[in-house]
């Protein structure tokens, strides 16, 4: 009859050195890949939400229209948004840039007479894009799409 000892068999519970590192290689490479992606995600977000500022500016420009016998704020230069036509449509709140409070929506109209009168016949609302080279521009005729240029005018440039 042969004895063995309990000590001669032991077995070692853990992770190696190696296989520790292999882990938090993998974790970090995965990481740099979400947050590279998420960045991206984040731009059209905020692009997302410029559009969304303006169809709400257009909004208030149209139902302003329909209080003044179809007639718009007149500012015939190009004009902040959030101060400028704020005040013309009394607004109590205005919507900002999502990322920079100093990046901002402009809005010019043609017409005649004291800026902000009810004088105005069409208009354009634009800003600057993030994801996409170009403005959103949004125009009174009911177009919007990107423009490679700001527009100058109350024409609409698409």
């Amino acid at each position: 009859m042969i004895k063995m000892k309990k000590d001669s068999l032991t077995i070692n519970h853990g992770f190696t050195l190696v296989e520790l590192l292999v882990v938090i290689s993998v974790l970090g490479i995965l990481a740099s890949i979400v947050l590279v992606s998420f960045g991206g995600s984040q731009k059209q977000a905020r692009d997302t939400q410029r559009k969304s500022d303006l169809k709400q500016y257009q909004n208030s420009l149209e139902a302003y229209a329909n209080k003044s016998n179809g007639f718009y704020p007149q500012r015939t230069s190009a004009t902040v948004a959030s101060t400028t036509l704020c005040n013309d449509l009394a607004l109590t709140t205005c919507p900002k840039d999502p990322k920079d409070p100093t990046y901002f929506y402009y809005y010019i109209s043609d017409g005649s007479g004291v800026a902000g009168s009810a004088s105005g016949t069409k208009y354009v609302l634009w800003a600057s894009l993030e994801n996409t080279t170009g403005f959103w521009v949004v125009c009174s005729n009911g177009k919007s799409a990107v423009s490679v240029s700001a527009p100058y005018s109350s024409t609409c440039p698409i």
